[in-house]
């Protein structure tokens, strides 16, 4: 128990050797490999933009974490079944609703405008590489934790649900790349660089695609899932960019967007939807214009 205890703290920490050598293999094989045309690479302001939110998002876990701590203790108490992490079944079961929470999670965090303002971040590189991966959800500890409470009263240890959802977020860290193809067999089950180019796609068919974790059968089983297509080449951030580096832009400017367009709204039903609908409503229905890449989906949703 001692050990899962210990990876349930340290496990990100531990792990930086692991991303260090990855982004160095790509950095290598970006630099080896021919120029392939609509392959970014590194544009280092970005890069240097993503470790900083990755920090931020580690500072906030920390500033999180007494509160996160002490609710799944509360819940932990109140356990139907006790799912023992010294038990070698436990895992695999773990493994199953992890990855199930992480679907919900990150679905929600997409058509929820309120999540969405703070998930933007994580979105809002132009380009795909694995320093995107640390570009981080900064204010996301201060709530996601709830997607997961339910594991700990159906039973999981808390230490456990830490640890396995560290594991998700080392597997989904290798995803974040433009340098591996398509990998055959692996990505009928498994989440891979292509269907995750697919979810970090901001034109047409692409967009609130592909939300998986690990696991790519959740977005097959619930209507999300989106082959990457040689024929739509992949453009890569926001519906409309925001064109800076500035962190306190990064962070915050759809979150004073939805709140300035919250606050000036006349009725409450318009006020609660501009916060707690998808991001592509407005009070007319048509948040985007004809010519808008978004425009086919808004208009298949209204």
């Amino acid at each position: 128990m001692e050990i899962i205890n210990w990876l349930a703290q340290y496990m990100l920490i531990a792990a930086i050797p692991y991303f260090l050598i990855l982004i160095g293999l790509e950095l290598y094989t970006l630099k080896r490999a021919p120029r392939v045309a609509g392959l970014r690479g590194y544009e280092w302001r970005d890069y240097w933009t993503s470790i900083s939110l990755g920090v931020i998002k580690l500072a906030m876990m920390a500033i999180c974490g007494l509160y996160v701590v002490l609710a799944f203790a509360w819940v932990y108490e109140h356990r139907v079944y006790e799912l023992s992490p010294l038990t070698w079944w436990t895992w695999p079961l773990l493994f199953l609703a992890d990855d199930f929470c992480y679907y919900w999670y990150h679905r929600f965090a997409h058509r929820v405008r309120l999540f969405w303002s703070e998930h933007v971040n994580h979105h809002s590189s132009e380009y795909y590489n694995l320093g995107t991966a640390l570009r981080q959800s900064t204010l996301e500890p201060a709530y996601g934790f709830i997607y997961w409470l339910p594991l700990a009263w159906i039973g999981f240890h808390p230490a456990a649900i830490a640890v396995q959802a560290g594991v998700s977020l080392l597997y989904q860290f290798w995803i974040h790349t433009e340098s591996i193809g398509r990998m055959g067999w692996f990505e009928k089950v498994f989440n891979t660089p292509s269907h995750h180019r697919v979810h970090h796609g901001s034109n047409g068919i692409y967009i609130d695609r592909n939300y998986a974790g690990i696991l790519i059968i959740w977005d097959k089983l619930f209507g999300t899932f989106q082959e990457e297509r040689d024929d739509v080449p992949v453009k890569y951030g926001l519906v409309t960019n925001i064109d800076t580096y500035r962190l306190d832009r990064v962070i915050f400017h759809e979150l004073a967007h939805l709140f300035r367009e919250a606050w000036h709204a006349k009725k409450w039903s318009h006020k609660l939807a501009w916060i707690f609908g998808p991001p592509e409503w407005s009070p007319t229905g048509l948040k985007f214009p004809p010519d808008h890449p978004r425009y086919q989906q808004q208009s298949n949703k209204t």
